[in-house]
């Protein structure tokens, strides 16, 4: 009974057959099906700890991946995201973007520049010296940024990615191999990018949005610096020319200004060109300047960091009269009388040197249009416009209780109702010297001359677009003891580039026709 009970024992535990033989192959299969089960389990286990980790990292990477910091006078936000290619975008709106190849790996940058901050661009335009220390600093202010964009993205990977993992696995863990797992991922991918970066990469950037147009600015930008180097490199020995060339003048038979003559210098036209100024303190001092006469567009934009331009103007320690261009703002009228030699004409007088000088600004602000001469293309509205401050000036000069010797106005064009109520009136805008007489009207009180200046400033930069160079010009006027023209010097620096200096000399032999004699030259320079 015994032998048989363990026998039927035997064979329901399945550990020999009931009536011997070959073991039986059921528990074998049995427990290769819980390996293959367990095997297939831990697979997926790992599978969805990965996929976990990697949308744990995804996820904080865009949450998290982005700071704000400061380059020079820019605030700027950083930020990165996952990406096949790598690079860099750099936002600048609202005119586009630059795409750099900057780097490798799958982590994209993006660079987005905000607004200027306002103190500190302001420090830059007070300290010009700041300027290069903001350009060294820009690089460790960019340097620090992404530093610190590293760091938050990598926290934020591994943070989200266990989070994530403890709601999915709602074990330690499995969260804790997810986390280690989003670490290696997040610190891979930025080293890969931190060591397969190119700094050259800046210099071979691709555009979009209204950047397209960049390389041609740019190349522009480049010859007109080079040309600009040049230029300045030469300044000195233009100063010196014309230090010679008023000698030269002075020993000229034709005219001898006598004592008591006011001598005027007439410039406009500068838009920016700090050489311009250079040159006005040279003729000046050689000339023995009483009174300079700017017929406007001092600036290029009338914006507010160009009004730190006009501050050359208190360092000719001379009476500066001024009038509005059609590229000078309110706020650069409000600059130029801020300084303490300035006066600034709007349909006003003033005396100076003997002198009553009657101007008026022009009525357009258009700082994005180019220079046109007088009368050319222009719609009938800014004609009856342009006629119409003439008309104002006109007025003013009548009801005048002093006699006006000279009238100011910035385009030509407003010049017409002014013939006949002073001797003579000064322009600019056309960037072209030319001198004429107004057609006269009844009931005048003579002949007017009209005088238009040059460009002082060679037309600021767009005086470098051209194949030549737009010179600097300039005059001096010669007034008699009774406030009338008697001569005047044409004086012309040759454009940027260039080193040639000339004056010509014209004697008006008839003051109150306003008559020029033959002109006089000197030897071009």
């Amino acid at each position: 009974m015994d032998g048989q009970e363990n026998e039927e024992h035997a064979d329901r535990d399945g550990d020999a057959p009931a009536t011997g033989g070959a073991p039986r192959p059921g528990p074998r299969r049995d427990g290769a099906d819980r390996t293959g089960r367990r095997a297939l389990r831990a697979t997926g286990v790992t599978l969805a700890v990965l996929v976990v980790a990697l949308a744990g990292v995804v996820i904080g990477v865009l949450a998290g991946g982005r700071v704000s910091t400061d380059i020079g006078p820019f605030q700027a936000d950083l930020s990165v995201a996952p990406a096949v290619g790598g690079g860099t975008t750099v936002d600048i709106p609202p005119l586009g973007a630059l795409l750099l190849d900057s780097h490798d790996g799958p982590t994209h940058l993006t660079v987005e520049l905000g607004a200027l901050d306002q103190s500190r661009t302001e420090a830059l335009l007070d300290d010009p010296a700041s300027i290069n220390r903001a350009s060294q600093s820009a690089v460790e202010d960019v340097r620090d940024g992404v530093l610190r964009l590293g760091l938050r993205t990598l926290a934020s990977a591994v943070l989200v990615t266990l989070l994530l993992a403890l709601l999915v696995f709602r074990d330690t863990r499995r969260a804790a191999w997810a986390g280690g797992l989003a670490l290696v991922v997040t610190a891979g991918s930025l080293g890969t990018a931190v060591a397969t970066i190119r700094p050259e990469a800046i210099e071979e950037p691709r555009y979009e949005g209204l950047l397209v147009n960049a390389p041609a600015i740019v190349g522009d930008a480049r010859r007109i610096a080079n040309d600009y180097s040049r230029y300045a490199e030469q300044l000195r020995r233009i100063v010196g020319n014309v230090s010679q060339l008023y000698t030269t003048v002075s020993s000229l038979p034709v005219y001898e200004p006598a004592p008591g003559t006011t001598r005027v210098l007439h410039v406009s036209d500068m838009h920016l060109n700090p050489t311009g100024w250079q040159l006005i303190r040279t003729v000046v001092e050689q000339f023995g300047i009483d009174v300079v006469i700017d017929t406007g567009d001092i600036t290029d934009w009338g914006s507010e960091p160009e009004a730190s331009y006009v501050g050359s103007i208190g360092l000719l320690k001379k009476p500066y009269v001024y009038i509005r261009g059609n590229h000078d703002s309110g706020r650069t009228a409000a600059a130029v009388a801020r300084q303490p030699n300035a006066i600034v004409l709007s349909n006003t007088t003033t005396t100076v040197a003997g002198l009553t000088i009657a101007g008026i600004g022009d009525p357009r602000f258009t700082p994005d249009k180019n220079t046109s001469p007088a009368g050319s293309g222009l719609t009938r509205q800014t004609a009856d416009q342009l006629i119409g401050v003439g008309d104002q000036l006109a007025a003013t000069v009548r009801s005048s209780p002093r006699p006006v010797d000279i009238a100011l106005v910035h385009d030509p064009a407003s010049a017409g109702p002014l013939s006949g109520t002073c001797p003579l009136v000064l322009a600019g805008h056309t960037h072209d010297r030319q001198v004429s007489k107004l057609p006269e009207v009844p009931g005048g009180k003579g002949p007017t001359q009209l005088m238009v200046q040059g460009s002082t400033g060679g037309a600021g930069l767009r005086g470098l677009e051209g194949e030549k160079p737009t010179p600097l010009s300039m005059t001096v006027l010669y007034f008699d003891k009774d406030k009338l023209l008697q001569a005047y010097d044409d004086i012309t620096v040759g454009g940027t580039g260039q080193a040639q200096v000339n004056l010509e000399r014209h004697v008006v032999e008839d003051p109150q026709a306003g008559v020029p004699a033959p002109v006089t030259p000197t030897p071009t320079r």
